[in-house]
Order: structure tokens, then sequence, then C-alpha cells
């Protein structure tokens, strides 16, 4: 009974909020794009889901050309009132302490900061490669060095570049950091901004007394640092679904249809540079944590087809023309890029699916 009302609650979320409700099951990160002109709504809306959908703390981080890596460890962090989520060291790197300023943050301000639990990283892709090596590093080793401390991140930790792109297959970020990726997932703006239109009927903080019960409302900018004490989306919850998606069964005849599509992928006339295993190990992880959503204990070939379409998509490179494969073997030039024009990630991924015959 309880799964159902948990599942019933997840049917209503949009799909930025089900983008970050998968990563956050699989302890994964997610790359999200969306056209240059609508990143303030973008990222306003993934600020409100931190905060109302899964009562997460937040941190943006606002990367250019002139983004340098002392500035994106201070902006992982974030100040709070209550126990940092993340233990906090002392730093004892020698090097890094004879570069520390002269005035050092008291114990107490040290105490105060922790890396938040959503990373918001607008533009990640225009910082230097410096900057996104130390986004990698930093997800790998769930820690960040500052001239002071060492911050671990908290165990709930969610990092997701927010880039202006043309299309979701156009948005990526430097190779190994982008392989690291769970999944990609492209907003069209014209599907909305659920949190943030509900934000706009809100008026400023007041309170009205009826009987007994006292309701706060709070204004849309308020609602992004407001303390929510009921998540609609709790840790516990999060922790259900992940145990639910190791307990998934998936038939021979559905692994051999999901190693079907990427030997397809790898073997595509305009795929460059291959396909990584990453990808492959993603692959299988996204569909076992979509079949608890879609209230099933086993993977299904539906479930295979729309995991490729989220973990392949910022991942596929398009082959140059004049690189492509067949042109070693005497294929006309012109030929070639008739074949490959229009053809992006998106396309790649819709013809491979249509190619390789799934199991009844």
């Amino acid at each position: 009974m309880a799964d159902e009302i948990l599942l019933e609650k997840i049917h209503d979320l949009s799909d930025l909020e089900l983008a970050a409700l998968l990563s956050l099951v699989a302890r994964e990160h997610c790359l999200i794009s969306t056209p240059s002109d609508a990143l303030d709504d973008l990222l306003e809306e993934l600020q409100l889901v931190a905060s109302r959908t899964f009562g997460l703390s937040c941190a943006v981080i606002n990367c250019d050309s002139t983004t340098t890596l002392d500035t994106f460890a201070a902006s992982l962090l974030v100040k709070s009132q209550q126990t940092p989520t993340g233990p906090v060291y002392a730093n004892t790197n020698a090097h890094l302490a004879a570069s520390a300023p002269r005035q050092r943050p008291t114990s107490s301000d040290q105490d105060s900061l922790h890396i938040g639990n959503v990373i918001l990283a607008r533009n990640l892709h225009l910082a230097p490669h410096a900057v996104q090596i130390q986004a990698l590093e930093l997800l790998r080793t769930r820690r960040i060095f500052t001239h002071t401390a060492v911050h671990a991140a908290p165990k709930q930790f969610l990092f997701l570049p927010v880039l202006g792109a043309e299309s979701g297959g156009a948005a990526r970020v430097t190779k190994h950091l982008n392989d690291y990726m769970f999944i990609g997932h492209w907003h069209d703006p014209e599907d909305g901004y659920v949190n943030l239109e509900d934000g706009d009927d809100n008026v400023n903080v007041e309170t009205a007394s009826t009987d007994s019960v006292v309701k706060v409302r709070v204004t849309h900018q308020d609602q992004k640092d407001y303390p929510f004490p009921e998540a609609l989306v709790s840790e516990a919850d999060i922790a259900r679904l992940s145990t639910l998606s190791r307990r998934v069964d998936v038939d021979i005849n559905v692994t051999r249809y999901r190693m079907n599509i990427i030997s397809f992928l790898r073997m595509h006339r305009a795929v460059a540079d291959g396909i990584s295993p990453s990808a492959t190990k993603h692959l299988e992880l996204l569909c076992r944590c979509l079949a608890p959503l879609h209230k099933v204990a086993f993977v299904t070939p539906a479930l295979v087809g729309l995991a490729a379409r989220k973990v392949y998509i910022h991942r596929i490179r398009i082959a140059k023309p004049e690189n492509e494969r067949s042109m070693q073997w005497g294929s006309k030039l012109g030929a070639v890029e008739a074949i490959l024009d229009g053809v992006g990630p998106e396309e790649l991924i819709e013809d491979v699916l249509t190619m390789v015959t799934a199991p009844l």
C-alpha cells in the first residue's frame, strides 16, 4: 500500500522532476539543456524542484570563460543553520595552505558551509577545461578542496550542468565529464514550468488562521530558500525506489535486445568515436530504475527504448562526412554528405530503434 501511495505521487511529477528523481535513485548525475533564451526560467524551475519536490539545498554556479577553480569551489558551498550534511576537514595540504589568504574563516564559519545537495552549473561547457575537470573530480571523489578545508558532498548529491543549446544532442561538456553524466534531458520551453507557474499565484509572506490551523504563504522568490518541512519526495522514498530497482528482473531476451541496440549504435555509419562502456552500464542501470516507476518488477523492451533515448542523446557525436568509414572504401564525398545531412543524435537513435527488432 505504501508503494502505491509513493507511485501515485511520482506519476504527478513533471519531466524535469522525473529526470532529477531518476538521477537521485541511481546516485548519478544528469545533463539538462534548453534554448539559451530559456535558461533563466529553467534555472528558477530547477531551484524550486530542489526545494519543494525533494527538500534539498541548492547552489547555482554561473560559468563562463573567466570562471576560476577558486570561484567554482566557493560557489558549491551554501550556508545552513543546521548541521552540515557532509563532514568538513582541516586542509593539511602544504601547497594549498601556503597560498591561502592571511585572514581565514573561523571554525564557526566553516561549520556553517557545506556543499549543496543540488548543484546547478549554468553553461558549464563555457568554463575552462580545468574547471570542468575539477567538476569531474568532485563527482568521482565526492569532495572539494578549498584554501581552508576539504568539504565532502552530502549523501543526497545531484550535479546538474544546465546548458543552452539548440537541441539535446548539441548539449555536451568536456569529453570525460560528458561521459560521466548518467542521462541527458532536453527541456522544451513549450512544456512549461510547473513549479514556477504555481509560484506566480502566491503572494507575499502572510499568515491566515482557520480555527487552530495556521497556513503560511510565501512568494516565488522566497520558495527557493524556504525550508519546507516535508518534501513531496523524501529521502526515504528515494531509498525505497533504489531498493526496488535492484530487485528488478531482466529476461535474457530483453538483455539481448539491449545489447543489439548497443551493437547497432557502435556500427552505425553516422557515429563518431563509438559508444563508451560507461554508457552501456548506465543503460542497464536506467532500465532498472525506470521499472518501479512504471509499476512493473521487470524490464520491458519499451523501457529499454526509453532509456536509450536518455542515455545516448548527449554522448553520440555525429561523424564528419570526410571521416565516415565508407570513405575508406571509395565512397563519394557528395553521396556521404547527402546521407548524413540533417542527422543528429536524436535521429540516429530513432533510426537504430527502428532497425532493431524488439522481442515479443
